[in-house]
């Protein structure tokens, strides 16, 4: 297979106009559209200051192979594939940068049966920008896709259209990123009595101490009273955190165990659940108590879908709030999540979920001078069969590399606090005297 060094585990990321320059957009434009023989390309982006630039480059590339192009404006990332579905794209592209600050941006692809595009795709890609094949003589048009929110926000509609919020106090943080619009506006026809924060992006304010990464401000305000339940997306929509009355963070296992046990119960579950191998191991003991088969992947949300699609599941997700609901489109998407979180709860409050226990878990991150050879360590891996086999059946441990640094992260789950630190570092402490 042709190397792949490019994209990473979503799409093509870095600092804007230094990593991902608008030259790089251009290229990648062009050579995506060759790839897949693409004639109609979707664009959104999030409301990053460097989004115009890099959304006038991609279209650029695209169209300068013959493909016409349609910019759909600043929308949530699954709202790409709905909208392909709905108007016959075969080739979509979103520019986000995801959770990260403001300055880094990227690009994702999304081919013509609405799934990112697996890993294979995106080596000929590469493969074609280090080919350098020139602009070509051959050019298609770039216009604007009129109504692409409203198409959105019509998708969700007719897939929630039986859910009533009326009377619902809800607090959304949009972490000033591509739910800004949309994320109130749902919530407001199904009823609800919306309190949105972190709505006036600047171009430089996506993620900043707001959204699913900073969820220190919902909590304040949820705090305070008047509010039944509060929900923070990232900044490109594709995830969502739940924040309960009392101020209790509820993430992503809680979200797709109750979830999970709702569609389990109508009889809509279709399968098992797929999950990473850092989903919470309270989750795992909820399923085999509901008799629900879950399957684990590695982490990414890539593959997490992969996992669906070969088991042909519906469900799954990772404990950051990326969820995937393939009943609805084969995308993370927080709003739709958030949405399914309420159907689940049928109008009872949050705080008496009933979804999973949650396990205390610690992870320590410990610095290596090789992080591979650490991982085959003869002490490493005895020590970390010992404690293995110490939480048989009552919890577990974990240890993988970072993928960008040389880190071995060290994770336990224990049925208590106390446990769990003990292991962890008696596991860590053996990785530490490799440095």
């Amino acid at each position: 297979m042709a190397e792949r060094s490019l994209f990473g585990t979503d799409g093509v990321r870095g600092v804007a106009g230094e990593v991902l320059t608008a030259s790089l957009a251009l290229q990648l434009g062009r050579a995506a559209t060759d790839e897949l023989g693409a004639k109609r390309m979707l664009v959104l982006r999030d409301t990053r200051r460097s989004g115009p630039m890099l959304e006038a480059a991609l279209a650029a590339g695209a169209s300068s192979r013959g493909a016409s192009v349609l910019l759909g404006g600043v929308l949530p990332t699954p709202a790409a594939p709905l909208l392909s579905a709905r108007h016959g794209f075969d080739l979509a592209a979103v520019i986000s940068a995801s959770h990260n600050p403001y300055a880094d941006n990227g690009i994702k692809f999304f081919g013509p049966d609405g799934h990112k595009l697996d890993d294979a795709t995106e080596a000929s890609i590469e493969a074609r920008i280090r080919a350098d094949h020139g602009l070509g003589a051959v050019h298609g048009d770039v216009g604007r896709l009129i109504g692409a929110g409203e198409d959105y926000l019509r998708a969700l509609a007719e897939r929630f259209d039986g859910l009533d919020l009326s009377g619902l106090k809800v607090a959304l943080d949009c972490a000033n990123g591509a739910t800004y619009k949309v994320a109130p506006e749902i919530f407001r026809r199904l009823g609800a009595d919306v309190t949105p924060v972190a709505v006036v992006p600047d171009g430089e304010n996506i993620n900043a101490d707001c959204g699913s990464t900073h969820l220190e401000g919902l909590i304040a305000l949820m705090k305070e009273g008047g509010h039944d339940v509060g929900f923070a997306f990232d900044g490109d929509g594709d995830r969502v955190l739940a924040v309960d009355r009392s101020g209790g963070v509820v993430d992503g296992d809680e979200i797709i165990a109750l979830i999970a046990k709702h569609l389990a119960g109508t009889g809509e579950l279709g399968g098992g659940v797929a999950v990473t191998v850092m989903t919470n191991f309270g989750f795992h003991r909820a399923m085999s108590d509901r008799g629900i088969d879950v399957e684990i992947t590695g982490v990414g949300d890539r593959y997490v879908l992969q996992a669906l699609r070969d088991k042909a599941w519906r469900l799954g997700g990772e404990q950051s709030g990326h969820i995937i609901d393939l009943g609805f489109c084969p995308s993370g998407d927080g709003i739709a999540s958030a949405l399914l979180v309420l159907e689940a709860l049928a109008g009872t409050d949050l705080t008496e979920r009933d979804g999973m226990r949650k396990m205390p878990q610690l992870l320590v991150n410990v610095p290596v001078p090789d992080r591979d050879a650490a991982l085959q360590d003869e002490g490493v891996l005895a020590a970390r069969d010992d404690v293995a086999q110490e939480l048989a059946g009552e919890g577990r441990i974990l240890l993988r590399a970072s993928g960008t640094e040389q880190l071995v992260r060290v994770m336990v789950e224990a049925p208590t606090t106390e446990l769990a630190t003990a292991l962890c570092e008696r596991v860590a402490s053996r990785v530490r005297a490799l440095a």
